[in-house]
């Protein structure tokens, strides 16, 4: 599963309403389709750019992801890298190109898992749930670091904005957002 982070949680909210308000869907284009809607919400890139990048080389999201090879220099390998460090791993590209992560897929009820990976609202569906558990990992997260901060007594003007221990302060440094 993926590293929840506020960072992809927007990225898939905004997916979510770009799929909902009526973007172009079409499961056989590598810019339109699951996999490519989040790519750009996360890397700012057009559709075009991105189908440009995966015909270089051959197969869906879910082969690129197991073709991956992050010093290829193939562009969709750069993309892929972008992903990675969103937070998504590569069975998370997998299962969203195919809507069938067991994890996501646990929480529907049973008449809803049977998803088809070129259906806009189950694309809309796996996303919401999906991001649900991220959202809930996230603030799970979140709970453990401020006990952390309150077990160890670090006092909030030793923290920075960001969320870290200050320069100043002899503690080992955390930060706020978990990984």
């Amino acid at each position: 599963m993926a590293r929840a982070n506020q960072r992809l949680i927007d990225a898939i909210d905004r997916t979510i309403e770009r799929i909902q308000e009526g973007a172009e869907y079409q499961w056989g284009h590598m810019g339109m389709c699951n996999c490519g809607h989040l790519v750009q919400a996360l890397t700012k890139k057009s559709r075009k750019e991105i189908h440009a990048a995966a015909l270089l080389r051959a197969g869906d999201w879910g082969q690129q992801s197991i073709d991956y090879c992050p010093t290829s220099g193939l562009p969709l390998d750069s993309i892929i890298s972008e992903m990675l460090e969103a937070g998504l791993s590569l069975d998370d590209i997998h299962y969203l190109e195919r809507l069938n992560d067991p994890k996501v897929l646990a929480r529907l009820p049973l008449e809803d898992r049977w998803m088809k990976r070129n259906n806009r609202e189950h694309l809309v569906r796996y996303l919401t749930t999906w991001n649900a558990l991220l959202k809930e990992e996230f603030a799970r997260k979140q709970e453990q670091f401020i006990d952390t901060i309150i077990s160890k007594d670090i006092q909030p003007d030793k923290l920075s904005e960001d969320g870290s221990l200050s320069s100043d302060t002899t503690a080992k440094k955390k930060t706020f957002e978990p990984a």
